[in-house]
């Protein structure tokens, strides 16, 4: 028998999988904070089992399985993750009082640069854009976990139904019954695993930077002259969710704290391979953390912001709690 393997010699095969791992238990979990930490247990688990690495699957695989399985034990006692328009409550009237509820563990978004979406490497399909994006991750928390588990290695890694059974200690004909459940329930939703994640076209840069401009102008009608008729805001942890840009154009005025231009900055990032923006609100003088905007195109106007207020993602994503520059009033 070899001797078990150093620490640095095991990480470094295992490493470079760290992004597409955290990946994977994103999609599983529906929060970046639990996906780090699955990761972790993942490499735990297989540095202390490495001995039984037999290597009749390869590193990445088997790696995929521990994750797999650590998700599966976690979500035994988690409830799913949903966004506010996943509650099943009617869209909100914007005039209607803000309801908080720190109890529902919201969907969290993820940065592309810890899921590895800005990889442009055609072989690294786990971790796509099409596969991270968050009305996707929104519907995966529909399914029960076991279907989410055996929809992501089917079609997401696009394992064997036989390697998925192996995995999931189960028989390759409930594998297939299982995945033809989660694509029913997944069908009703879009976008579906099978659509492109296209470039953001000059024009749609064009609406970002529009965008920016109307909230650091405190132009709201400027603002919702870029969404569709049917576009989404909702924003976790407040219940409520609200379609149309005059329902929209009405929440920022009447909700916002801002109270005239110069009073928000909005800081460029980029979220489950798409468009996000960190906003600063103005106090006393100095941009402090407030949110984090996921845009949604639909063609070339916004179809739909999630605007998430846990202030612990601006660590995730390398943003600053102020600004260094500030301005007064």
């Amino acid at each position: 028998m070899t001797d078990k393997p150093t620490n640095e010699e095991f990480l470094q095969q295992a490493d470079p999988m760290r992004r597409e791992l955290l990946a994977h238990c994103y999609r599983m979990m529906g929060s970046v904070h639990d996906a780090e930490d699955l990761v972790q247990e993942t490499y735990l688990r297989a540095w202390r089992a490495y001995d039984g690495f037999e290597g009749r699957s390869s590193l990445r695989t088997w790696l995929y399985r521990i994750a797999t399985s650590a998700c599966l034990t976690a979500l035994d006692s988690r409830s799913r993750r949903p966004l506010p328009t996943g509650l099943g409550a009617p869209s909100t009237e914007p005039s209607a009082p803000l309801v908080q509820d720190n109890e529902v563990p919201w969907l969290e978004p993820v940065p592309d640069v810890l899921a590895g979406a800005e990889s442009t490497d055609p072989a690294a399909i786990v971790t796509s854009r099409e596969s991270i994006r968050l009305a996707l991750i929104a519907a995966l928390q529909h399914l029960p976990p076991r279907q989410r588990a055996v929809l992501v290695l089917r079609d997401v890694l696009r394992w064997k139904a036989a390697e998925v059974a192996e995995a999931l200690e189960t028989s390759t004909a409930a594998v297939n019954s299982i995945l033809q459940r989660a694509r029913a329930q997944l069908n009703e939703v879009r976008p579906s695993l099978d659509d492109p994640v296209e470039p953001l076209s000059p024009e749609q840069r064009a609406q970002l930077d529009r965008y920016v401009a109307a909230f650091e102008n405190y132009d709201i009608d400027g603002v919702v002259k870029l969404f569709t008729e049917d576009a989404v805001w909702e924003m976790p942890p407040f219940v409520g969710w609200y379609q149309g840009p005059g329902a929209i154009m009405e929440l920022i005025r009447t909700r916002c704290p801002a109270q005239g231009p110069g009073d928000l900055k909005l800081v460029p990032t980029a979220a489950n391979g798409q468009p996000a923006f960190a906003m600063y609100l103005r106090e006393d003088g100095v941009y402090r953390r407030f949110s984090i905007m996921v845009l949604t195109f639909a063609g070339d106007r916004l179809s739909h912001v999630g605007s998430f207020f846990e202030e612990s993602l601006f660590e995730v994503f390398g943003l600053p709690e102020v600004l260094e520059t500030s301005a007064t009033k």
